[in-house]
């Protein structure tokens, strides 16, 4: 077993990865699924807010997942009834002087883009308040799913802020630029209703008695990519992630490079037969 930060990550029994603390961390990475891992935020006394510490527990998770080649599906979900992630610890942050504040905020930033930049798909399942720094780590992720009940806004200008992990780009990015200067302008808090009918969200489900009704959607999604090929699964993130920041030319270009890349595979051969053969292929990520 490994050491990496404040926490270990073990595989288990059934592909089951869990998060070995090395003096109660805060973040755990698990899954019930082979290929799937969770990022379990649990910091209940702070609704999840993303203090000094926490944040270090996030990038150590990050580290740990990044060049796991187990890992075909990551989910992000909370521990704490009724709280994705309230966003910044306001608490922490007014000990901060002014530089203090613009260190961390810059951390926030990276945390944010090192969420982005997993190679593998990323879901946030929102089942409760996604709020400033939680709303902009939802938008670092894939794709988000949430309880029709949640509640998601950038509320920065309500404390006398604006947006600083991320939320001035992607947002704009996600629900286009009118509606995202709308909700940055007003600070707005949203439903997951509204979420999905504007595409902040890809669905909204009802909220179950347990309290995790967008945390089971994310599950289904995540067992819906998992038996694709892992590599073309990758090189088709990268290639939207990196075609929808240049032009059409560009991005064509970079779609030809990431479909090079994907032709030699063995998974690629495999698609061919199985096809021929007509049976369900079976991918290995190589």
């Amino acid at each position: 077993m490994m050491r990496l930060g404040r926490a270990a990550l073990r595989w288990g029994r059934g592909g089951i990865a869990t998060a070995v603390p090395r003096r109660g961390a805060e973040v755990q990475v698990g899954g019930d699924s082979g290929g799937i891992a969770e990022i379990l935020m649990n910091r209940p006394h702070a609704r999840n807010s993303l203090g000094k510490v926490f944040v270090d527990e996030l990038f150590s998770a990050l580290e740990q997942l990044r060049f796991d080649e187990k890992v075909r599906v990551v989910v992000f979900k909370s521990k704490v009834k009724g709280v994705f992630c309230a966003g910044a610890d306001l608490k922490e942050r007014e000990k901060m002087d002014d530089a203090e504040v613009g260190h961390f905020v810059k951390r926030l930033r990276n945390l944010m883009d090192e969420i982005a930049a997993l190679p593998v798909p990323t879901i946030a399942a929102i089942d409760g308040y996604a709020l400033g720094g939680g709303l902009e780590l939802a938008l670092a992720c894939d794709l988000r799913v949430a309880a029709s009940s949640a509640k998601m806004g950038l509320i920065e200008t309500t404390r006398g802020l604006l947006p600083g992990a991320g939320g001035t780009q992607r947002l704009p990015r996600c629900v286009g630029v009118g509606l995202a200067k709308e909700l940055i302008f007003t600070g707005r808090q949203i439903d997951g209703h509204e979420a999905a009918s504007m595409g902040l969200v890809n669905h909204a489900v009802p909220q179950n008695e347990e309290g995790d009704a967008a945390y089971q959607r994310a599950l289904t999604l995540a067992k819906e990519i998992l038996p694709q090929a892992p590599i073309a699964v990758k090189m088709g993130k990268l290639a939207i992630n990196r075609g929808i920041e240049v032009d059409i030319a560009s991005g064509m270009a970079i779609e030809g490079m990431c479909y090079a890349q994907n032709i030699p595979t063995r998974d690629r051969q495999e698609g061919m037969a199985a096809f021929r053969e007509k049976r369900p292929p079976q991918f290995i990520g190589k």
